[in-house]
């Protein structure tokens, strides 16, 4: 089974429900979409969370958010091929995957693409109070390169992605304190044209912190639904 599901950033709460609820077993998938918060601080609480994630026995399979640097930028990431696309994971937890953004992956037969990254709009606030943030938290004009080559050349049914096409922004959750002409749409923008030239039977996103669904676009904060 597939679970999916939101944004945690370095909560287990909402993990802890969901495996109450559910029971995934070791043999299951669980979808985080983005900010997963593992891969943040570089400090003993990542680890933490690593090693409680790696005890619940089931395959993480995180998505690249805006609040986490890249596992890619990290020495103990390793990359293997894993249901038909590339991952990154360590060693010491085995059961947290990182997929390459573009690869597509087999998930209960169905042909699943995976795009991360998003702008965070507390960028400022974050880089003036000396918090982390990654220059490379949106996609590369190379990934968007790859991912744009995947889009043509296969025949993709789900899409897991960090945010959302730009004509499906929940503008409900438009942060008052944040002045919009500041924002960083180019990536919401560039997933219209993507979203465009698919034949998708479902669409899953974090990024927002809502649970909603708009045609198939399945928005998902601490909601969970199944593949």
């Amino acid at each position: 089974m597939v679970y999916i599901t939101g944004d945690i950033h370095g909560d287990l709460k909402p993990i802890y429900e969901l495996f109450e609820r559910f029971s995934p077993s070791k043999n299951d998938i669980v979808v985080i979409l983005g900010d997963v918060g593992v891969n943040y601080t570089g400090t003993l609480q990542d680890i933490t969370i690593k090693r409680e994630m790696n005890k619940l026995g089931a395959t993480f399979f995180c998505i690249h958010g805006n609040h986490e640097n890249r596992p890619q930028n990290i020495a103990s990431y390793r990359e293997m091929v894993w249901n038909g696309g590339r991952v990154l994971f360590e060693e010491d937890y085995p059961n947290i995957l990182f997929p390459i953004d573009g690869d597509i992956f087999e998930l209960e037969g169905k042909k699943c693409i995976v795009i991360g990254g998003a702008y965070s709009v507390d960028k400022f606030y974050r880089i003036s109070h000396g918090y982390k943030w990654w220059y490379d938290e949106q996609p590369s004009p190379a990934i968007k390169e790859y991912v744009g080559s995947q889009t043509d050349a296969n025949d993709i049914g789900i899409v897991f992605s960090h945010t959302c096409p730009a004509k499906y922004i929940p503008t409900e959750c438009f942060m008052s304190c944040v002045d919009r002409s500041t924002v960083d749409n180019s990536t919401e923008e560039w997933l219209d044209t993507i979203e465009e030239k698919l034949g998708y039977t479902a669409w899953y996103v974090g990024h927002w912190h809502v649970d909603k669904r708009i045609d198939k676009m399945h928005f998902l904060f601490h909601g969970v639904e199944t593949l």
